[in-house]
């Protein structure tokens, strides 16, 4: 019994370094690369709860975001960290932001349809800018003629907002000032 008390605790641990080190959200697929023996995504998800309670009142926690599992530091100590490096994050025109909000909320989306949306036209550097933070791909190809491709998010955009899928995005009113404007129909 010993034995896979011990069993357990080494899985946590090994689990708890990948996951302190690795660069991206780890999933249970990543996860369980780890071990030679096959573990039950069931076992996983009771493990990844353990690490999540024993980091519970700490400057860091274990979060589930849509990429997988990451650890990062906790909302209330990020000012502090931002002290370290003030380098201000990339400012994005509206344009660009407005782009991507209709991508998030409307997607999949043509760029024609986007174009419709926003009631201009959506220039390639607006779409290379937003595929090269890795915030949109093409997912499908519409079947119309030029089979135009369809954007969507990516799982990079939700891990980089924190956020596990597109219905936690928050409600467009509480967005101010950014609005995505109905698709005339």
């Amino acid at each position: 019994m010993a034995s896979a008390l011990h069993d357990r605790q080494h899985i946590q641990t090994v689990i708890e370094t990948a996951l302190l080190v690795a660069q991206q959200p780890l999933g249970l697929h990543d996860l369980k690369k780890l071990f030679a023996e096959e573990l039950k995504a069931e076992f996983l998800h009771e493990v990844l709860e353990a690490i999540q309670q024993a980091w519970s009142g700490r400057g860091v926690e274990l979060v589930r975001l849509a990429g997988g599992w990451r650890f990062r530091a906790r909302l209330e100590y990020q000012p502090y960290l931002d002290r370290l490096d003030p380098a201000r994050p990339p400012r994005y025109s509206r344009a660009v932001m407005e782009t991507l909000a209709i991508i998030a909320y409307k997607g999949p989306l043509t760029r024609g349809e986007i174009e419709e949306i926003r009631g201009v036209a959506v220039s390639s550097n607006i779409v290379k800018t937003l595929e090269e933070r890795g915030w949109i791909e093409v997912v499908g190809h519409r079947e119309t003629p030029g089979r135009p491709g369809l954007y969507a998010t990516t799982r990079g955009f939700l891990d980089d907002l924190g956020l596990k899928s597109r219905s936690e995005l928050p409600p467009l009113a509480e967005l101010g000032g950014l609005t995505v404007p109905e698709a005339a129909d």
